[in-house]
């Protein structure tokens, strides 16, 4: 075996400024093994990986959209879905271009499996994003839109630069990576939301392109040796994982492998991309999904996708009674002190300031590179 390259070294490959990418080793026959994911996707010269932006460009991989993003957006945090992170708070949302998994039911196909790199993004260094959060107000960057597993070296070197200003940051991601790579990816970040699509190997290999387990390897260990806020999101679509049987395995594993305080997000289905030929998912099923997990013992479960301001809001544990209402992304009545529920004392998982954001709703677009 050739070099082994782990960590991104901060430097272009190019007088076109893309970077060098970490987490790869050369082969035997001159050929680049990409370490980030579990697809190890294997590249001649001038390859690139399933992903389509990291490629083999003169015997280096390389990050072909470091530093570029097709469109940042301030978005509530409770969008990404994060409702136990710094409710009612505003996050500086981007993404780029790419993604490490092949969903037949992509909700954002048009960025995730888009080509046009150079056309359809802007620059944007990772100072300059750290520096349009300060100014907007944005209590955290989420690196979100597409996976940022496959710009993980964009994602950490943005991350860092929003430390230093006490900027939080979050990833929105399928948890679909190596080991190795986790380490220093989620080092960086303050929360996460995990998608995890499903509780089945075959809906995984058949939908998805990837394995499941990888996932929950990632879900055990963000949830067991790391101090990143944690939630999940299950997009639960119809005839293919909203069975009560699977929906109910799922908040077990969750339960006893994790532990009942991580939030879940049962979000509906539309149709899109490769599954146009079902229904949007049935307001009946969600809510089985959200009764099932209650009943499995799970503190905080949530839909999505949907008006369901009962099923949105957040309810203490202990004495059932609502300590963040939500109707859409908007905040209702808050009764926390200090974190714990007003009414009992209970102490509410979560990141949580003296009093909530007033975001609400609101979508601006802005362009931190201009």
């Amino acid at each position: 075996m050739g070099r082994k390259v782990v960590l991104h070294p901060a430097k272009s490959a190019n007088d076109k400024d893309m970077r060098v990418g970490g987490w790869w080793h050369e082969l035997s026959d001159g050929m680049l093994c990409c370490d980030l994911c579990p697809r190890r996707c294997v590249l001649a010269t001038g390859k690139r990986g399933f992903c389509f932006v990291r490629q083999n460009v003169d015997g280096q991989l390389v990050s072909k959209t470091y530093g570029r993003s097709t469109g940042f957006c301030i978005d509530p945090i409770e969008k990404k879905p994060l409702y136990q992170f710094y409710p009612g708070t505003a996050a500086l949302s981007f993404g780029t271009a790419g993604c490490n998994l092949g969903c037949k039911f992509c909700q954002n196909w048009t960025t995730t499996k888009s080509r046009a790199i150079d056309e359809s993004c802007e620059a944007a260094d990772p100072s300059s994003i750290a520096r349009a959060a300060e100014t907007h107000s944005c209590r955290s960057v989420a690196f979100t839109y597409n996976d940022p597993i496959v710009w993980a070296e964009y994602a950490i070197d943005t991350a860092m630069e929003c430390r230093k200003r006490g900027v939080k940051t979050v990833a929105v991601t399928s948890g679909y990576m190596q080991p190795d790579a986790r380490g220093p990816f989620f080092e960086c970040m303050d929360a996460a939301n995990v998608d995890l699509k499903g509780f089945d190997e075959g809906f995984y290999r058949a939908l998805t392109g990837g394995h499941l387990e990888p996932v929950l390897d990632t879900l055990r260990w963000l949830a067991n040796k790391t101090e990143v806020w944690l939630e999940i999101t299950n997009l639960v679509i119809p005839h293919a994982n909203d069975s009560p049987k699977v929906i109910r395995a799922m908040c077990e594993w969750i339960l006893h492998e994790l532990g009942p305080d991580v939030p879940v997000h049962f979000t509906a289905f539309h149709p899109d991309f490769q599954m146009v030929d079902r229904e949007p998912t049935p307001s009946a099923t969600l809510a089985m999904s959200y009764e099932t997990a209650k009943s499995t013992g799970l503190h905080y479960v949530y839909t999505g996708n949907t008006y369901d301001p009962s099923g949105q809001s957040t309810i203490c544990p202990q004495c059932a009674r609502v300590v963040i209402e939500r109707v859409g992304y908007e905040l209702g009545d808050v009764s926390l002190e200090g974190g714990c529920c007003k009414f009992c004392g209970t102490q509410i998982a979560g990141v949580f300031e003296d009093s909530p954001g007033n975001w609400g709703s609101k979508r601006l677009p802005i362009h931190p590179g201009a």
